[in-house]
C-alpha cells in the first residue's frame, strides 16, 4: 500500500474525480486545511482517509499528512484535480528504480500543460525562474517545481522540512539533494483546475508562492 497525501483546502467539486482515479493500491489521505465547503464530507463519502489540518499552509497540510501517513512510501499531488491519479504508478516504479541505487530517492512530476488555460504564463515563468535558481543551489537538473512527486515516508521526516506555506516543494528538493538522494522527474499532464485557482491560476497566488520559495533558498544553508 501508498499513502497518497492530498492537500485541501475547499475543493468539494473536485474531489470525486480525483478520488474516482486513484489507483488500486494507493491510499488517499485528504488532508483537510479549513475548508469551509464540505471538503472533509465529500472525501469521506468517496472512500477517502481525512486528515484534520487547523493550521492553514500548504506546507502545515504535507506535514500534518506525512505525520499520519503510515506507509513505506508516500505519494503527494494536489487535490483539484489538475492532476490525474492514475500517473502515480509510473512514478512510484521510477522511485523504485532509483532507490535501487541504494540510499533514498525523490521523484517528482515534470507538468505538461494538456488543456486551455491549465498552466498561466506567469506561473509557468516563475517555476522555471526557481527551478534555474533551484539547479544551481542544489546541483539538480529539474524543470519543474511540481506538487506531484513520491518518496520514502520515514527519510521525508528525517529530512526535518520546515516551511508551512508555499516553500515547503522547494525545500523538499533542495533537502533531499544536499543529503544524496537520488531525485528523478517524469513528465505528468497538467490539466485545467476545477473550481477556483488559489495559487498558480492568480497573479496573487504566483507572488506569495515565488516569495515563499525565495525565502527557502535564502534561509536554507548551502
Amino acid at each position: 500500500m501508498i499513502d497518497v497525501i492530498l492537500p485541501c483546502l475547499n475543493e468539494a467539486e473536485a474531489l470525486p474525480w480525483v478520488l474516482s482515479r486513484m489507483p488500486a493500491g494507493f491510499r488517499p489521505l485528504v488532508v483537510d486545511n479549513a475548508s469551509t465547503d464540505g471538503s472533509a464530507r465529500v472525501a469521506a463519502d468517496h472512500g477517502a482517509q481525512v486528515v484534520p489540518a487547523a493550521d492553514r499552509g500548504f506546507g502545515a497540510a504535507c506535514h500534518a499528512g506525512l505525520l499520519a501517513a503510515t506507509a513505506e512510501v508516500v505519494c503527494v499531488m494536489d487535490a483539484d484535480a489538475s492532476l490525474d491519479p492514475a500517473e502515480l504508478p509510473r512514478l512510484t516504479a521510477e522511485l523504485d528504480r532509483l532507490s535501487a541505487g541504494g540510499g533514498p530517492a525523490l521523484v517528482l512530476g515534470r507538468r505538461r500543460p494538456a488543456g486551455r488555460g491549465a498552466w498561466p504564463p506567469h506561473a509557468r515563468l516563475g517555476n522555471a525562474v526557481l527551478a534555474r535558481s533551484l539547479n544551481r543551489r542544489a546541483g539538480t537538473r529539474l524543470h519543474d517545481l511540481g506538487p506531484m512527486r513520491a518518496a520514502p515516508r520515514t527519510a521525508l521526516l528525517a529530512l526535518e522540512l520546515a516551511d508551512r506555506r508555499f516553500g515547503y516543494p522547494l525545500e523538499m528538493v533542495l533537502r533531499a539533494a544536499r543529503a544524496g538522494w537520488r531525485i528523478g522527474e517524469l513528465d505528468v499532464a497538467y490539466l485545467p483546475r476545477t473550481g477556483e485557482s488559489k495559487v498558480t491560476g492568480t497573479v496573487g497566488g504566483t507572488v506569495r508562492a515565488v516569495r515563499d520559495m525565495r525565502r527557502v533558498l535564502a534561509e536554507v544553508a548551502p
